[in-house]
C-alpha cells in the first residue's frame, strides 16, 4: 500500500489493510517518516503504534513497513547548490558514505522499526549496497527507466547476497508520460528475469491514474502479464536458474551512480581518474558473463571467501 494520502489516514489505512488480509492477500504499508517530532508536528503519532500492533492484528500477512524511498537516487540527484548542502572540503568517499549511512540509522526510523523486529522495504535506482547498510531489509530494483536490467540485478543481488537481505524488482516507468510503463510483454520478460535471477519481490508501479483508467497506469495488457507471470511459476516452467558465480568488486564506499560514463559520484563529484576503468570494466563483465554476474564493493565487513568461481577487482586484478 504505497499512497501518500492514505498514509497519513489511520481510518483508511486500517480498513485497506483489514480488507487485502481478510481476501488471503500479505501487506507492506508505506510511510514516508516515522521521525517522533515530525509526526506530532504533523499530527501523525499514530503511525508508530499502528505499526507495532499491525505484527498482532494481521500476524504473517504482515510483511513489514515500505519507509521512506529512493534514498540512494534523491542523494545523488539532489542540486546541492540549490539545496546548499554542503560537506567539508577535506571529505573522503568513506566520510560521505558513512555520513549516508548514519543519517538513516536514526531513532524514529529504521531504529525504531528494528527495535519492533519490523522488516523495512524501499525501492531505489542506485547505491543499492548503502542502503541495505542503512538499515534496510529488502530493495527493489526500479526497472523500467531504460537502464540496463543486467546491471542492476548484479548491483541489487549482489549487494543482498554480500550482507544476507532480500531483494526484488519494482517494474516503474518507461515513458515520462502516457502510456508510462511499457508494453505487458516487456514487463512479463523483465519480471521473469528477475524472479530467474532470485527476486523475492515483483511488482509494479502503478501510478499515475490518467486518461480515465480507473486501475492507474496499467492496462489488461499489464494485468495480463502479472498472470501470466503466476502460473508460469506455479506451473514450474521457470525456475531460479540465474545464478551468480561471477563477482566484480569495486572500490570502498565508492558512490558512483554507474548510469552512464559521466555519473557523479555521492552528488558531490564529478567522475574521477577511476571512473572511466570501472566503468569499462563493469560493461566487459557483464556483456561476458550476463545475469550470472554480481556487483560489490570492497569491505572488510563482508568478505568474499568461498562466495563466487570468479572474482574480479575494478583493476583487474584476481
Amino acid at each position: 500500500m504505497q499512497s501518500g494520502p492514505i498514509s497519513t489516514d489511520e481510518n483508511a489505512t486500517t480498513q485497506i489493510c483489514d480488507y487485502a488480509t481478510d481476501s488471503g492477500l500479505n501487506i507492506i504499508v508505506y510511510f514516508g517518516d516515522l521521525d517522533p517530532r515530525i509526526l506530532r508536528a504533523k499530527g501523525l503519532e499514530w503511525r508508530a503504534s499502528w505499526s507495532s500492533a499491525a505484527k498482532e492484528r494481521y500476524g504473517e500477512r504482515f510483511l513489514g513497513i515500505y519507509y521512506y524511498d529512493e534514498r540512494g537516487g534523491i542523494y545523488l540527484d539532489t542540486d546541492k547548490e540549490a539545496t546548499n548542502w554542503r560537506i567539508p572540503k577535506n571529505a573522503t568517499y568513506s566520510w560521505v558514505a558513512a555520513s549516508f549511512v548514519k543519517g538513516f540509522l536514526r531513532e524514529g526510523g529504521t531504529v525504531f522499526l528494528k527495535n519492533q523486529s519490523i522488516p523495512i522495504f524501499a525501492s531505489d535506482y542506485a547505491l543499492y549496497w548503502f542502503d541495505y547498510l542503512s538499515g534496510y531489509d529488502v530493495m527493489l530494483a526500479q526497472v523500467g527507466w531504460n537502464h540496463s536490467l543486467t546491471q542492476d540485478i548484479a548491483l541489487i543481488r549482489g549487494a543482498a547476497r554480500m550482507q544476507n537481505k532480500d531483494w526484488g524488482a519494482i517494474i516503474t516507468w518507461k515513458y515520462n508520460g502516457t502510456p508510462y510503463l511499457d508494453s505487458g510483454e516487456a514487463i512479463y520478460q523483465q519480471m521473469l528475469t528477475s524472479y530467474r535471477a532470485g527476486a523475492k519481490y515483483i511488482t509494479i508501479f502503478n501510478y499515475p491514474y490518467a486518461d480515465g483508467n480507473p486501475y492507474g497506469t496499467m492496462t489488461d495488457e499489464h494485468f495480463l502479464a502479472l498472470e501470466r507471470l503466476w502460473n508460469t511459476i506455479k506451473q514450474g516452467e521457470a525456475t531460479v536458474d540465474f545464478k551468480a558465480d561471477s563477482v566484480l568488486v569495486l572500490p570502498k564506499d565508492y558512490g558512483f551512480g554507474m548510469r552512464h560514463p559521466q555519473d557523479n559520484i555521492w552528488g558531490f563529484w564529478g567522475p574521477d581518474a577511476d571512473t572511466p576503468q570501472i566503468w569499462n570494466i563493469t560493461q566487459t563483465l557483464l556483456a561476458q558473463y550476463g545475469y550470472t554476474l554480481d556487483i560489490v564493493y570492497d569491505d572488510p565487513n563482508y568478505p568474499l571467501q568461498n562466495k563466487y568461481d570468479n572474482v574480479y577487482f575494478w583493476k583487474g586484478t584476481y
